[in-house]
């Protein structure tokens, strides 16, 4: 898990403008802004609630609240540069309400790849297949896909919640810490725990 291999991490600073140009114009009224907000931020609500939450339904829901909220708050939202900091936090909180409702941990994680619901309620994946890629490269992806979400199932939701957010969604450990409400210190303990758990559980699967 490098900073290379993260590929939101490659567009970060281009990324949070343009979500800041997008808040800002949306919040003096621009309905393209607006449309344009809500589709991006459409797509990385449910991937983290689907991580986070665990749960095809609770995402579907957390999502169209995470939607709502920004329709009707945007121009609340007193920083503007850390909307995804926002969105994260709103989806986070919303996931610990659901989660509250349920017995239990979710009975299946989804990965990142998938994004999509199937008629039968089910999480479908929604990435193009690259065509360059034989068979036996797409069985080995599979495979290394399906042991990280074993891996990432066996994780605390504390824990899980740290990793996704600095490894996959590539925050930074103060971002990070504003969504969970811990300590930068915490976050960087709770994350070396997440690797080593997770390096180590990857070597068992």
């Amino acid at each position: 898990m490098t900073d290379r291999a993260n590929p939101h991490l490659l567009n970060e600073p281009s990324e949070r403008a343009d979500y800041a140009g997008l808040v800002r114009a949306a919040a003096a009224g621009s309905r393209e802004a607006m449309e344009q907000l809500l589709m991006r931020a459409q797509e990385v609500a449910f991937r983290f609630s689907l991580l986070v939450c665990g749960h095809a339904d609770d995402a579907e829901d957390v999502m169209q609240d995470a939607l709502l909220k920004t329709y009707r708050y945007v121009d609340r939202i007193r920083d503007p540069d850390a909307f995804r900091t926002w969105l994260y936090r709103t989806v986070r909180n919303a996931c610990l309400m659901k989660r509250r409702r349920r017995v239990g941990e979710p009975a299946a994680l989804v990965s990142l790849e998938q994004g999509g619901v199937a008629d039968s309620g089910e999480p479908t994946a929604i990435d193009v297949v690259d065509s360059a890629k034989g068979p036996d490269d797409l069985a080995i992806n599979d495979w290394i896909g399906e042991r990280l979400r074993n891996a990432l199932m066996r994780l605390t939701p504390s824990l899980r919640v740290v990793v996704v957010l600095r490894e996959m969604e590539g925050l930074s450990t103060r971002e990070v810490a504003e969504i969970t409400g811990i300590s930068e210190a915490n976050v960087k303990t709770r994350l070396h725990r997440a690797r080593v758990l997770l390096r180590q559980q990857l070597e068992d699967l």
